[in-house]
């Protein structure tokens, strides 16, 4: 399994080049990525951006803002944070298995001493009941990317600044504060692995991860990026990542809000009513799932405010491929009921 250890420390272009790579042909599947951001949010693919951080704070203190293709929620990176991606042909994994996935990076942490590292949840690998780890998938084409967070040695002080949490999701997980939702895991790895510089420590676990002595033996696996691939990179950032509408869009006006917290993610409708007619209808939300909810949102427009006409609409689609893990009739009866 090849896999490439990213030099960029800017988000946009290390989501840039972990789309390019997915979706060409460049590295054959399975692969892995590796990289580390300067102090970033990266807001899930269905999320109002605006609502998820504290806008102030992040200009303030040159946070990167930017949104990535897969679902999930907000997550806050600084040089003390890395990330990683498995990329694997889709039929190979089950979309939202996230366990299996990141098998390799939990047994590598087990090794490195922090024995009580345990995927839980829909998507977070924690320790002590503190979450270090966020993950978000994406499919297309064939392929299925995964990517995480492992928080070594992060500024939890500018998570809790920087991050805008729900009031029902702190609530429905029984917590008080953001901060004490997360931890660092430098303090559980063995003492050889808690003075290391974030890519010290990711060198390490590169080694654990390919089972060699040697990071120069595990860089026989090394891909390394060529000047078309970086040309190529460079149109997608530019597009996609650096492109204000893709990041912040334009949130529409409304007159009826619908909002819960699942198990499986937040699902927070917005219709905006004109003379008894769905005018407009934006989903956004924490969730995950392989279909585009902007389906959902074209088949309810134009119709009656009314539930009849808007649970005959849902009813015609697979709601699980859109809101992984939440029963069909929730969404309905939260959609299409009028409270």
């Amino acid at each position: 399994m090849q896999y490439l250890a990213m030099k960029s420390h800017d988000i946009r272009r290390n989501l840039a080049t972990e789309q390019y790579l997915m979706n060409s042909d460049r590295i054959k599947p399975p692969f892995m990525l590796f990289y580390i951001e300067q102090d970033c949010i990266i807001v899930g693919r269905n999320q109002n951006t605006l609502e998820e951080i504290n806008q102030q704070y992040c200009e303030e203190h040159g946070v990167t803002v930017t949104r990535r293709l897969s679902g999930g929620g907000a997550m806050y990176q600084d040089l003390g944070n890395l990330c990683f991606s498995f990329v694997v042909p889709a039929d190979e994994i089950r979309f939202g298995d996230f366990k299996d996935l990141v098998k390799p990076v939990v047994d590598a942490l087990h090794e490195m001493g922090c024995t009580g590292a345990e995927v839980t949840g829909r998507n977070d690998i924690v320790v002590d009941g503190k979450k270090f780890s966020g993950n978000a998938m994406y499919t297309r084409g064939g392929k299925t990317f995964s990517h995480g967070t492992l928080m070594y040695n992060v500024n939890t002080d500018s998570v809790a600044h920087a991050l805008r949490v729900p009031k029902d999701k702190i609530a429905s997980k029984g917590i008080k504060s953001v901060r004490s939702r997360v931890t660092n895991i430098m303090q559980y790895l063995k003492p050889e692995y808690q003075d290391l510089t974030t890519m010290e420590f990711r060198d390490e676990l590169i080694k654990h991860i390919y089972h060699t002595d040697t990071l120069k033996a595990a860089q026989k696996n090394e891909y390394h990026l060529t000047t078309e691939d970086n040309a190529a990179i460079d149109k997608i950032e530019q597009q996609l990542y650096k492109n204000w509408d893709w990041v912040y869009g334009k949130s529409p006006e409304f007159t009826v809000k619908k909002r819960h917290h699942f198990t499986s993610g937040t699902i927070d409708a917005r219709f905006l009513i004109e003379d008894g007619l769905v005018k407009n209808l934006k989903i956004y939300g924490d969730f995950f799932g392989t279909a585009n909810v902007q389906d959902l949102e074209a088949a309810i427009k134009g119709l009656r405010y009314e539930p009849a006409a808007i649970r005959a609409a849902l009813n015609q689609f697979d709601l699980n491929k859109y809101f992984m893990g939440i029963p069909q009739a929730d969404v309905i009866d939260l959609i299409a009921e009028q409270h």
